[in-house]
């Protein structure tokens, strides 16, 4: 018996990971788009963009198409260190465009900060929306960003998808994990009146929030830094579901070696840095904002929980064969392994992948084994620089 309670003790952080999980899958059914408003606020749409020539006037296009009347809007690129003709196309293409050269403070924290700043100063607009320069966006961002903010939200992620899921198999399996982490746990999160995280692309903050906490995060993975200063200024993000930002995904094996290690590896530093400190703040304050931020952050990804659930699984179902009889530490294994089934098919299914997208989760344990050799290789870009990942679909 002793043997058993040990292992269920030791089974306890993928236990609890895994009803973390749970609780956010149960809690994504779908929501009713909000009514709209009538469009009052001013918006600075900023883009950052490193060495892009050769798809920002695609992206600046799109965003000047926008269901949202022209003179409440202006779109900023920030043609960030470039050694190409970013400017040049997106000042074509009908973009102000911020030419920023600092070969010390290099990357898209740098970019954003800036930015940030000249919308601050010239006083145009109240709020500011973050889009990425390889992105194609829904018609009505800036109204789904609008109603919210009327209502008193100060921070606001719409749902960041892929825009090339037919690219390959691994396009559509991120697409499926991106429906997980970005919609699935969004949602619940919503629901729970908690904030649900920043992505990166598809963001929006009113110049209240950035006057009042400034944009100093600078890692690689600054949208989720920059989150977690929000969460601890008393800021929730809220989700804008029914908005969509989609971004371009690498198909083949080198570029997403390089955009795995990158994303991963500035997660893991932010876990490190602030996971265990952020829970002993909430369990303090009592704050179920920073609560819910702590959890995102000490629960691992989905591959790492996987794992744990599979170990728990052959523990407790050596144990079972040993005792002869049921293991409590098989009960934990069950219920983690269906909580992560239902976790899974429930991404799969808002993907909107398909037969296909369920055929191609059969290649989820490569894709596992792979994940793993990447994280024990290690991160090789330096923190924060812009890295750009080649645009396969339109090189330039």
């Amino acid at each position: 018996m002793w043997a058993d309670v040990l292992l269920l003790v030791l089974s306890l952080p993928v236990v609890l990971a895994c009803g973390y999980l749970l609780l956010l899958t149960l809690l994504s059914a779908d929501m009713e788009a909000p009514a709209r408003v009538p469009p009052r606020l001013k918006f600075d749409i900023i883009v950052p963009a490193h060495n892009e020539e050769a798809g920002i006037a695609r992206t600046v296009a799109n965003l000047s198409a926008l269901d949202y009347p022209a003179a409440l809007r202006r779109i900023l690129v920030v043609a960030d260190n470039c050694s190409d003709a970013t400017a040049e196309r997106a000042r074509e293409a009908g973009a102000t465009v911020l030419v920023r050269v600092d070969t010390e403070k290099r990357g898209k924290g740098f970019a954003l900060a800036h930015a940030f700043e000249h919308s601050l100063r010239d006083g145009f607009a109240d709020a500011v929306v973050v889009v990425d320069a390889d992105t194609v966006v829904s018609p009505h961002l800036l109204h789904s960003f609008g109603l919210r903010l009327e209502a008193g939200a100060h921070a606001i992620q719409a749902h960041y998808g892929v825009l090339n899921p037919e690219a390959s198999w691994r396009t559509r399996l991120m697409a499926i994990a991106l429906a997980l982490f970005h919609k699935v746990r969004s949602l619940g999160r919503e629901r729970l009146g908690v904030s649900c995280g920043l992505r990166g692309n598809g963001m929006c903050f009113s110049h209240r929030v950035i006057g009042e906490v400034p944009h100093d995060a600078f890692s690689i993975v600054e949208d989720l830094e920059y989150g977690i200063r929000l969460g601890r200024a008393g800021h929730r993000v809220h989700y804008a579901w029914e908005a969509e930002v989609l971004g371009e995904m690498v198909s083949s094996e080198k570029a997403a070696r390089s955009q795995r290690r990158r994303w991963e590896g500035g997660r893991w530093a932010m876990t490190k840095q602030f996971g265990v400190p952020l829970l002993g703040e909430a369990l303090d304050k009592r704050d179920d904002v920073l609560l819910d931020l702590a959890m995102d952050l000490l629960v691992p990804p989905l591959t790492y929980v996987v794992l744990g659930a599979v170990a728990v699984a052959v523990a407790g179902g050596a144990l079972s064969a040993w005792q002869g009889h049921v293991a409590l530490t098989a009960w934990a294994a069950a219920f983690c392994v269906a909580s992560l089934a239902l976790y899974v098919l429930r991404g799969w299914w808002v993907s909107g992948m398909g037969a296909r997208g369920l055929l191609d989760l059969m290649r989820a344990p490569f894709y596992v084994v792979w994940k793993v050799w990447l994280m024990v290789a290690g991160p090789r870009d330096k923190k924060g620089e812009w890295v750009r990942t080649t645009r396969e679909a339109r090189k330039p």
